[in-house]
C-alpha cells in the first residue's frame, strides 16, 4: 500500500485534488485510494467515509494558507493594500493551479459548499466556518478603511458579507468560463464596492 506512515496524508492530498478538479459526488473511495496508491482497507484505518477525509482536507489546507492571510491582513498592511494583495494573492493561485491542470479551477469551498449545501451536514459545516474566517478577514479591512476616512461603511460586517459575495461570483464565473481574466477585476469591482474616494494603484 505505499509508505504507511505517510498514507494518511496521501489520502487528504488526493481527495483535495480530486474533489477541487472534479466534483465531491463523483470522486469515490476508489478513486481516492488509488489516486494516493492506498489500499482501501487502509483508508478506513484513517477515515470513516469520503465526507470524514474531505473534512481533514480542507481543515489541512486551511491551516496551510493561514499564515499567507494573516499577513495579508495584518493591522500593519494599510487596509486597502491588504485588499489589493488578497486580489492578487487569489489570482496567483489560480493561476498556478491553472498551468498545473490546465484549466481555471475556481474556489473550492464555492464550488464544493455548493454541492454538498443539502447533504453531508458535517462537511456542508466546516465549508462554511471556513469561510466565515475569510469574511472576518475582509471585515477587519474594511474596518480600519472606514476608521481611516478612506471608504463609508459604518457597517463593516454587512459590507464584507457583500464583497465575499462579490468574490464567489467572479471565481465561480471564471471556473465556469475556463477564462482567469475574469479575475483581474477583482480589485477594481472591490474598490467600487466599497466607494474608494481616491484613485488606487491597479493590481499587477
Amino acid at each position: 500500500m505505499g509508505r504507511v506512515s505517510d498514507a494518511k496524508q496521501r489520502l487528504m492530498e488526493a481527495v483535495a485534488q480530486l474533489i477541487w478538479t472534479g466534483s465531491y459526488g463523483s470522486t469515490t473511495i476508489d478513486q481516492i485510494c488509488e489516486k494516493a496508491e492506498v489500499k482501501k482497507g487502509s483508508f478506513y484505518y484513517f477515515f470513516d467515509s469520503k465526507a470524514d477525509v474531505a473534512v481533514a482536507a480542507i481543515e489541512q489546507e486551511c491551516g496551510r494558507m493561514r499564515p499567507d492571510l494573516d499577513a495579508i491582513f495584518s493591522p500593519t498592511v494599510p487596509p486597502l493594500e491588504r485588499l489589493r494583495k488578497y486580489c492578487e494573492y487569489g489570482y496567483a493561485l489560480q493561476e498556478r493551479m491553472k498551468a498545473q491542470c490546465g484549466c481555471v479551477l475556481g474556489c473550492p469551498l464555492f464550488t464544493l459548499g455548493s454541492e454538498v449545501s443539502t447533504q453531508e451536514g458535517r462537511l456542508q459545516k466546516k465549508v462554511r466556518e471556513i469561510l466565515d474566517q475569510k469574511v472576518k478577514y475582509l471585515e477587519s479591512a474594511i474596518r480600519d478603511a472606514d476608521a481611516a476616512g478612506l471608504i463609508d461603511a459604518p457597517d463593516a460586517t454587512a459590507k464584507a458579507k457583500m464583497l465575499f459575495a462579490y468574490y464567489q461570483g467572479l471565481y465561480t464565473q471564471a471556473r465556469i468560463n475556463n477564462d482567469l481574466k475574469i479575475l483581474t477585476d477583482a480589485l477594481r469591482g472591490t474598490f467600487e464596492l466599497l466607494g474608494v474616494r481616491e484613485a488606487q494603484p491597479a493590481a499587477a
